[in-house]
């Protein structure tokens, strides 16, 4: 069981924890929610002891093992992504040598009454239970199951974990921690980067897992399917629901309605009081029952009513100039990474005025066929070009990744937006929900969605595109 005791932590002038309470037992699946910035992901760090809050206490059993998935990957490279995925068992591969040399040991002693003989066998025992609870034989086989479940091809076993865009390095940390069989998994938006099948996989994998699962998600179908429990974090607070998420949406709402009614009420009260007073100080022979009654009304608890969170963004770009009637063209086209061939005689056209959906597994080209189109990448063999006056604007899957963790907001905007936007810049980040203190908060601190935001009005004002977002 892991026990947070009056955990407080503020950011300059922001509270974003204010002395909260939580206990997680042993074998729960447990849903983190909350709008975005409401502290999810800082909370799993401080669960994950890699961050320290400002004070209170955090107590948890010693032997308790945590891995934890969080949206700033940094693999070791210079490995194959099997090789990767094997290392999850570098802690087994250690207890398999211990457990020879203690077996070693014991059959050189005779001493079989003493208390050193019989130490050694309880080593030998945890290390064999040990052993049995987290890897078993076929090391190497459990590994590539769970990297097939995830995505990967028997092909990509032996390509670099360095030639992999960030959301499938993602899911090849995610592949060690299921291989690790943690006492408590926490995973911060594991279907990002994942495709329906691969989720699918991972929604059987987690429905059954042994052990404690804390999963923030804006997947609500994943949530439901998982979880049995949901904790919100909300304005430096959390509040426990004994229900997966659609459940927590209605108590939320029915508690909701109870904390309005209550507040009114408090409020008539508060008022009556306050004229009551008001009436007692004009009379000199009340004056002292009235100033009682201030005192009074002062130690009363306020109940706390936040703001609803409807904060939304409907974003109008301005009509683009008319270009060609064919905005795209693609004949014969191909495209091959070593031996790997991802695209093959693709032809295709768009049409101006047409919208239009790549869909299709993960791996099966994609993003590849999209970064030929706004010239990203080039084509191994065939042609692709661009229709008379078209412009391009592209918004790449790893956008949020390339941010500048060590500088603002407002400054990050302005190292990336034309001089013709800096005037507007701080608009730009007040209309994707960003305002007031917020432009001079440092990259490293935003959540993944908030880094999305930023991304997206990144790409709003470098490609001078804003028109109006409210």
């Amino acid at each position: 069981m892991i026990v947070l005791t009056n955990i407080y932590l503020q950011y300059s002038e922001r509270i974003l924890f204010d002395d909260i309470n939580v206990t997680i037992k042993s074998n729960e699946k447990i849903g983190l929610v909350g709008r975005n910035g409401a502290g999810k992901s800082t909370l799993l760090k401080i669960i994950a002891e890699e961050m320290k809050p400002d004070s209170g206490s955090i107590s948890k059993p010693k032997t308790a093992s945590i891995s934890y998935l969080h949206q700033d990957i940094d693999l070791q490279i210079g490995k194959t992504v099997l090789d990767e995925a094997l290392s999850a068992f570098d802690e087994i591969n250690n207890l398999e040598a211990q457990l020879e040399e203690l077996t070693n040991e014991l059959t050189e002693r005779d001493d079989y009454e003493s208390e050193a003989y019989e130490d050694i066998l309880h080593q030998i025992d945890f290390i064999n239970e040990k052993l049995h609870t987290t890897g078993g034989p076929n090391m190497e086989a459990q590994a590539e199951r769970v990297l097939k479940g995830l995505g990967f091809k028997q092909s990509d076993f032996s390509r670099m974990t360095d030639e992999f865009s960030g959301g499938w390095r993602m899911r090849i940390e995610l592949a060690k921690m299921l291989l690790k069989k943690p006492d408590y998994l926490l995973l911060d938006e594991p279907t990002n980067h994942l495709d329906i099948e691969s989720i699918i996989w991972l929604e059987g994998v987690l429905e059954n897992y042994h052990g404690t699962v804390i999963l923030i998600s804006h997947d609500k179908v994943f949530l439901d399917k998982i979880t049995k429990r949901t904790i919100e974090v909300e304005l430096g607070n959390v509040y426990d629901y004994k229900a997966n998420y659609s459940k927590y949406v209605e108590l939320r709402s029915e508690r909701r309605e109870k904390l309005e009614a209550a507040y009114e009420n408090q409020q008539r009260w508060i008022a009556d009081k306050e004229r009551t007073i008001s009436r007692f100080m004009a009379k000199a022979n009340k004056t002292k029952m009235a100033q009682s009654m201030a005192k009074m009304l002062d130690k009363v608890e306020r109940i706390e009513l936040d703001d609803p969170d409807t904060a939304a963004m409907k974003i109008h770009f301005p009509a683009a100039p008319r270009s060609g009637e064919v905005v795209s063209k693609s004949e014969n086209l191909y495209k091959s990474y070593g031996n790997i061939d991802v695209l093959k005689n693709i032809n295709q056209e768009i049409i101006r005025g047409e919208k239009i959906a790549f869909v299709g597994q993960n791996g099966q080209g994609k993003s590849t066929l999209a970064k030929i189109i706004v010239d990203v990448e080039k084509a191994t063999k065939g042609n692709h070009s661009l229709g008379s006056s078209v412009h391009i604007a592209y918004y790449a899957q790893n956008q949020a990744e390339v941010l500048n963790p060590k500088i603002t907001l407002l400054e990050t905007m302005e190292l990336h937006s034309p001089p013709e936007m800096r005037t507007k810049l701080r608009n730009i980040l007040g209309s994707f929900l960003f305002s007031g203190e917020d432009v001079d908060k440092k990259v490293s601190v935003l959540s993944g969605g908030e880094r999305a935001r930023l991304a997206m009005a990144l790409f709003a004002a470098a490609t001078n595109q804003f028109s109006s977002i409210g």
